[in-house]
């Protein structure tokens, strides 16, 4: 792979080069991995672009753009492939070798259907997860990384799938020379607060994670099916601390984080924020409840119990843990207790009945091994 300086080019459909009001450069020679194909398009009438790698196919997601980002589009997409790469966990020395050896920015034409095809099929997800937009920011980081971990085919000419993040990360290597992952994790208690019932994951967790990421952790490591509303209560720099949430004593620093914006209408004691754009390493030190399904009320203490400075994965990982959650819906813990009671006597006219629905539950065994290939793909 060439080492020395190299051209950032951009490869646009008609509609984008119409849409930036720029004319296309003739090139011949090209790295791939300096070479993106983009298109544009307009989702909740919003003007997007997504950029899709010519080495590795990974995604990138601009969204919201009005005329002043279109205007100066080159260094919106320099900041956003280096928003998108501290978000997988990236190194700071490999992301400033990236952008650093792009030394000019070039625009094209597509060169081949097979490009825009891959294209459209990004787009054809951004409907599909559309949901995890994010309107406060053009940067989509979150969909990004959702989009770059869909299999996709290997190629012309090549057999089996592979996942784009997994083939930049490789590419990476192969252009510094080294790992291109090291950074903060934390390596947290989480507890089920149950009173009769140990129900605990211990995992170790990068600090650049966001919050619905850490969420998406939590109900991997639980075996929860994400079916219900959640939130977090933040204790930022202090122990976790119940009479806050009640509001019987000041607790002025604790924040609300919520999954929907709706949410932020409800009057509240507790200052409230939208989870999605809120960092883990904004809230370190200190302890957090994570509430999943506000009807049953399943609380999780979360308690750092050490600092990682040189976490070389990009994914959290799961150490150690003891237990099985409860059945969903089953009417929180007063309801999860009169459950095993029943369950504990066949001879109750309710056990058959519960049985039956438990069943349908699917609740596996706490398996350490799968549940660390579940995180792999976070």
């Amino acid at each position: 792979m060439l080492i020395g300086a190299l051209n950032m080019l951009i490869q646009c459909t008609k509609k984008l080069l119409t849409g930036l009001k720029v004319k296309p450069m003739q090139t011949e020679i090209y790295e791939p991995l300096f070479s993106w194909h983009a298109n544009i398009f307009t989702i909740n009438r919003r003007k997007t672009v997504v950029l899709v790698n010519d080495s590795n196919r990974y995604v990138i997601v601009l969204y919201g753009l009005k005329a002043k980002e279109l205007k100066n589009i080159d260094q919106l997409i320099v900041e956003a492939i280096g928003e998108a790469f501290r978000g997988e966990g990236i190194k700071k020395e490999v992301i400033e070798r990236y952008l650093s050896a792009s030394q000019s920015f070039s625009f094209t034409g597509t060169q081949d259907r097979s490009s825009i095809s891959r294209v459209n099929k990004a787009i054809e997800s951004v409907y599909v997860f559309d949901r995890e937009l994010y309107e406060a920011s053009n940067f989509q980081i979150s969909l990004s990384k959702r989009l770059s971990r869909i299999l996709v085919g290997r190629g012309k000419g090549k057999s089996g799938y592979t996942h784009p993040n997994k083939d930049l990360y490789r590419d990476l290597e192969e252009f510094t020379g080294g790992p291109v992952f090291n950074s903060e994790a934390v390596i947290v208690r989480v507890s089920l607060e149950l009173g009769n019932h140990s129900i605990w994951r211990r995992i170790a967790i990068p600090t650049y994670l966001s919050f619905p990421e850490l969420h998406e952790t939590l109900q991997i490591i639980f075996d929860w099916s994400d079916s219900h509303l959640h939130e977090f209560y933040l204790f930022p720099g202090q122990p976790f601390n119940p009479q806050g949430l009640s509001g019987k004593k000041d607790q002025k620093d604790v924040v609300k984080l919520v999954s929907h914006e709706e949410s932020l209408s409800f009057q509240s004691r507790i200052p409230m924020k939208l989870e999605k754009g809120e960092k883990l390493s904004d809230y370190l030190p200190g302890e957090m409840l994570y509430i999943y399904d506000l009807g049953d009320s399943w609380q999780h203490r979360i308690v750092v119990e050490e600092t990682i400075d040189d976490y070389d994965v990009n994914y959290p990982i799961c150490l150690a843990g003891e237990g099985e959650r409860p059945p969903e819906d089953v009417g929180g813990e007063g309801g999860y207790e009169e459950f095993l009671k029943v369950m504990a006597d066949p001879t109750h006219s309710d056990y058959e009945h519960l049985k039956d629905w438990s069943e349908d539950q699917f609740i596996d065994e706490f398996d350490l091994e799968m549940v660390n290939r579940g995180l792999m793909y976070l």
